[in-house]
C-alpha cells in the first residue's frame, strides 16, 4: 500500500519504518529540512531500541523516503497518517495548530480519494474538526474528492516502541465507513495474524480510548507514590506493600513501582489535556487533578530527603546523578524527574556531576554549558568527590555497581535511591548509608 506519514517524531518515524518494514511504500514528510537530511542519509535522530536498522533497510530497499514536501505527500498515499506533535498549551489543552496544519495541507492538495488517519494524541472531537478542514479546502478549490477521516491512536512505549508496533496487544481504529475499516484491516493484516487485536469503534470512543489508558496508568503510578508517602511514615516497605497487593491479579504488578514520579512527552500531557476535556464538557475531574498535584510533589521527594539527611545546608556541595531521561531505554528528558531534581539543587547552591547511558547529549541541548553541571561517560567517573549518589532512572548498567568503589570515590558515604534498585541490607553493610522511596533510611553502622 502507498502510505503517507506526516510527522517524523517518535510516533511519526516508528509508524513510518514499520509500515515499510512489512512492504509498504511509505513516504514521510516533516517540516523540519535539517531533520528529513539526516533521515535520508539514514541518521535517526531520536534513540529507540530496533529502529535504525528499520529505518537503514528501507532506505535501501525503497520502500521508505523522506521529504518536505506537503504536497508530494498529499499526492503519494491513499492511506495519509496525521502523526505530528500535541504539544500542552497553556490552558493544558492539546495544542492541535500542527494537526489542522496537515489537514489543511491535505485539503490543499487531494484530487483523488484518501483516508486521513489521525495517529497523533487528540482530543475528542478532532476527527470531525479534520474532516471539517479538509471539507473546507475542497469547498475553495471548488471541487468534490471523497475521503474518510479515522482515528488510530499509538499505544507504544518509548524505548520499545518498535516492539510494541510490531506486536500490537491492540490496535483500536474508529471510522464510520466500511471503506476505511477494510483499508485500515489490510494494512494491519501483517501485525495480526496470530489473534485478531483489531478493535473497531466510532472516532470519538477511539480518541477518549487513548487519553483514558495513559490517565489510567499515571494514576496507578501515582496511587503507588502516594502509598509510599504513607510507608514512610508509618514504618512500612513500600515495596513488601507492593508484592502483597501486585499478587492479586485484579491489580497486577505494572506500574506500581514507586519512585520520583512520570515523566516524558505523554503522561504530563495526556492526563492535563483529559483534564481540560473534562472541564469544558462540564464536569470536575479531582482524581485526575490529584493524580497531577501527587505526580508533581514526588518529583522532589528525593530532595527533601537529600535536604534532611544534610540538615538543609546543600550549598557548596556535589551531587552524583545516575540518569537523566524520564525513563531506561531513551534519551528523552521532556518532564523528566531529573530536571526538576538538578534545578532544585542548584537553586540550594549544589552542584551535579551526571552519567545517563543515552540523555547527556539532550541534558547540553538543554541546560548548555554550566560551572555547577559536568558530565561523564562512565557513572563511576561522575562519583569523584561527590557528596553522595542520587539515582534518579533505573537502567540495567546502575543495578549491580561495586558498592566498595562507590564508597571509596564518595565524600560521603550515602546513596539516595528514587528507584529502589538496590536491597537496603546489601547497601549498608558495604558501609554506605542508603535512602530510598517508601521505606524507612538505613544508615551506614
Amino acid at each position: 500500500m502507498n502510505v503517507t506519514v506526516f510527522g517524523s517524531g517518535y510516533v511519526g518515524l516508528v509508524t513510518a519504518a514499520c509500515l515499510a518494514r512489512m512492504g509498504n511504500y511509505v513516504l514521510c514528510v516533516d517540516i523540519d529540512a535539517d531533520r528529513v537530511r539526516r533521515l535520508e542519509q539514514g541518521e535517526v535522530p531520536i534513540r529507540e531500541e530496533g529502529l535504525d536498522p528499520i529505518v537503514a533497510d528501507a532506505l535501501d530497499n525503497g520502500h521508505l523516503r523522506f521529504t518536505t514536501d506537503g504536497a508530494a505527500g498529499v499526492a503519494h498515499g491513499e492511506l495519509q497518517f496525521i502523526a505530528v506533535g500535541t504539544p500542552s498549551a497553556e490552558d493544558g489543552s492539546a495544542d492541535l495548530s500542527a494537526v489542522m496544519a496537515v489537514a489543511r495541507t491535505i485539503g490543499e492538495h487531494m484530487d483523488d480519494y484518501r483516508l486521513v488517519i489521525n495517529k497523533s494524541t487528540v482530543p475528542v472531537g478532532t476527527a470531525e474538526r479534520v474532516r471539517q478542514e479538509i471539507s473546507t479546502r475542497l469547498a475553495e478549490r471548488g471541487v468534490t474528492v471523497e475521503f474518510d477521516v479515522a482515528s488510530n491512536p499509538e499505544f507504544l512505549k518509548e524505548g520499545v516502541a518498535v516492539e510494541d508496533f510490531m506486536k500490537p496487544d491492540r490496535i483500536i481504529v474508529g471510522c464510520d465507513s466500511e471503506r476505511a475499516r477494510t483499508l485500515m484491516t489490510e494494512l494491519y493484516a501483517p501485525f495480526n495474524r496470530l489473534n485478531d487485536r483489531l478493535i473497531v469503534m466510532d472516532a470519538r470512543s477511539a480518541e477518549l480510548a487513548k487519553y483514558a489508558a495513559n490517565a489510567m496508568l499515571a494514576t496507578k503510578i501515582s496511587l503507588m507514590n502516594e502509598f509510599a508517602n504513607i510507608a514512610e511514615r508509618v514504618g512500612a516497605d513500600i515495596d513488601h506493600v507492593r508484592q502483597g497487593i501486585g499478587s492479586d491479579p485484579r491489580i497486577g504488578y505494572h506500574f506500581i513501582y514507586p519512585g520520583t514520579g512520570y515523566g516524558g512527552s505523554c503522561f504530563p500531557k495526556d492526563v492535563s489535556a483529559l483534564e481540560h476535556i473534562s472541564r469544558e464538557s462540564g464536569h470536575e475531574p479531582k482524581i485526575l487533578r490529584a493524580v497531577q498535584d501527587v505526580n508533581q510533589r514526588q518529583k522532589h521527594r528525593l530532595v527533601e530527603r537529600i535536604r534532611e539527611h544534610f540538615d538543609g545546608k546543600l550549598a557548596g556541595r556535589t551531587f552524583a546523578l545516575w540518569g537523566l531521561a524520564f525513563k531506561p531505554g531513551t534519551d528523552d528528558m521532556r518532564e523528566a524527574p531529573s530536571r526538576v531534581i538538578m534545578e532544585a539543587l542548584w537553586e540550594a547552591g549544589a552542584r551535579v556531576q551526571a552519567h545517563d547511558p543515552a540523555a547527556m547529549p539532550r541534558t547540553q541541548e538543554l541546560y548548555g554549558e554550566r560551572e555547577d553541571l559536568k558530565l561523564y561517560e562512565h557513572p563511576l567517573s561522575a562519583l569523584d568527590g561527590a557528596d553522595a549518589l542520587v539515582i534518579v532512572t533505573e537502567w540495567h548498567v546502575f543495578r549491580s555497581p561495586d558498592f566498595s568503589e562507590i564508597r571509596s570515590r564518595l565524600a560521603e558515604p550515602v546513596i539516595f535511591d528514587g528507584r529502589n534498585i538496590f536491597e537496603p541490607a546489601r547497601v549498608t553493610a558495604e558501609g554506605l548509608s542508603y535512602y530510598s522511596i517508601g521505606r524507612n533510611p538505613v544508615l551506614k553502622t
